[in-house]
């Protein structure tokens, strides 16, 4: 049986799909389509915020849409439950080795989603150690359509997400300058030139189909 393919798409194009697709979700959620890591600023009752009567749901830190079916963002908790429900999620990618929380395992059950764990410590430079088997596993996930609508998660949602994410944006055939804007865009001013010397050594020949 052939695996539906992933589509790849150039930094213009994914720019467009996610500006028609994100703008749509986030008119539903109260996400600043401008800023997918921005929410709007209420109290948190259960998982949903309030606003003027009306439910909006929280998303976890550093949410973004990557690409069609493929989200990023830091580790999710109880708050954000409600948002993920809103996705339709067939799979989570978590990039931390510790076990996972026993609640996140139950909403994951409850929901039919898939955990695939792909455990890198979080080392702080200078010694920062990115195991290349490892990532290649998580985009293999990801790659596979089927896992799709799938998250991408770590604790921040900026280094280990962030190389997964940057080593499918080479993929995507998109220049290094753009994969490492995007990286700095989520790390900010703890991008680490370990991670980006990783994404920029990083051989995607093997995973092309």
């Amino acid at each position: 049986m052939k695996v539906p393919e992933f589509q790849y798409q150039s930094p213009q194009q994914q720019k467009r799909a996610y500006s028609k697709e994100h703008s749509e979700m986030c008119r539903k959620i109260g996400v600043d389509a401008a800023d997918p890591s921005s929410v709007v600023s209420t109290t948190v009752t259960g998982g949903c915020d309030k606003v003027d009567g009306e439910d909006l749901f929280l998303p976890p830190l550093n949410f973004a849409m990557v690409d069609n079916g493929v989200f990023r963002s830091g580790f999710p908790d109880s708050a954000n439950f409600s948002f993920l429900q809103t996705l339709g999620l067939r799979s989570v990618i978590c990039m931390c080795p510790e076990p996972y929380p026993e609640t996140n395992m139950e909403f994951l059950k409850a929901n039919g989603i898939k955990l695939y764990q792909f455990g890198i410590e979080g080392y702080k430079e200078p010694f920062v150690n990115i195991p290349e088997d490892t990532i290649r596993e998580a985009l293999k996930v990801i790659l596979d359509v089927r896992n799709h609508p799938v998250l991408i998660h770590c604790k921040r949602g900026k280094h280990r997400t962030g190389c997964v994410v940057g080593c499918l944006r080479k993929l995507q055939k998109w220049c290094l300058t753009s994969v490492f804007d995007e990286y700095q865009r989520f790390a900010a001013s703890k991008a680490r030139v370990a991670d980006q010397r990783f994404m920029e050594l990083f051989d995607v020949s093997s995973l092309k189909h």
